[in-house]
């Protein structure tokens, strides 16, 4: 694991209760160390501030999605939804607000490693719908038999809904039953449909394949 922060304080209680939770953490200072770090050994998450000089947290979190799929967890001290937005639409699977319990940041944490890792003992092998084939166990996505990235929160979604075809969700309904999350910003199921939609519609702008069931939530159509 990869905490990354330029405040000193708040990373050295971030990586005593990580390392009290039993991870093994390594940390950094600033951004382009952090991208250094993982380069040299691939983090399986990284904790990250947003508000660094130089390389910020943002820019850190699209460079580390460009390289792969590594979960990431954004440390940020803008509490306005819009700004939690960018962070979620950079591709950081979540977020925690600036002051933080350090205990809610390691639950987050461990919430975010098992969506990541998944649980083979409760999920099929694949679902494949035309051209979309969801690996349920290797936790890929491959459309017209091209792989797409995806986070692990992502993954959950699409996973969550191609397994309940022609079934409308609330927004409440999809944090609770695909995150477990009995409250929150419903806008975060918004911004992550809107990078679902680009992974998998042809046409992101006019969905057919995840749409929006008006006054309800969404609705995954399953191919003719």
């Amino acid at each position: 694991m990869l905490v990354v922060d330029d405040d000193e304080t708040v990373r050295e209680v971030v990586v005593s209760y990580l390392r009290a939770a039993g991870h093994e953490v390594t940390e950094a200072s600033d951004g382009a160390t952090g991208l250094a770090a993982h380069q040299d050994r691939r983090a399986d998450l990284v904790v990250l501030d947003v508000m660094m000089p130089g390389l910020d947290g943002l820019e850190v979190c699209r460079r580390l999605r460009l390289a792969g799929d590594v979960p990431v967890i954004l440390l940020t001290a803008l509490g306005a939804e819009q700004d939690r937005v960018i962070g979620l639409e950079t591709g950081a699977d979540d977020y925690v607000t600036k002051p933080f319990s350090p205990r809610e940041l390691v639950l987050r944490v461990e919430s975010v490693l098992r969506r990541s890792g998944g649980d083979p003992a409760t999920v099929p092998d694949t679902t494949t719908d035309g051209d979309l084939v969801v690996d349920h166990r290797r936790r890929t996505v491959t459309v017209g038999g091209a792989q797409r990235s995806f986070t692990a929160r992502e993954f959950d979604l699409l996973a969550h809904l191609v397994t309940h075809p022609g079934q409308a969700f609330s927004r409440e309904e999809l944090m609770s039953q695909v995150w477990g999350w009995s409250f929150g910003d419903s806008s975060t199921v918004t911004v992550h449909v809107r990078r679902v939609r680009s992974k998998v519609e042809s046409d992101p702008t006019e969905p057919v394949r995840l749409v929006t069931v008006w006054g309800i939530g969404y609705r995954w159509e399953p191919a003719s």
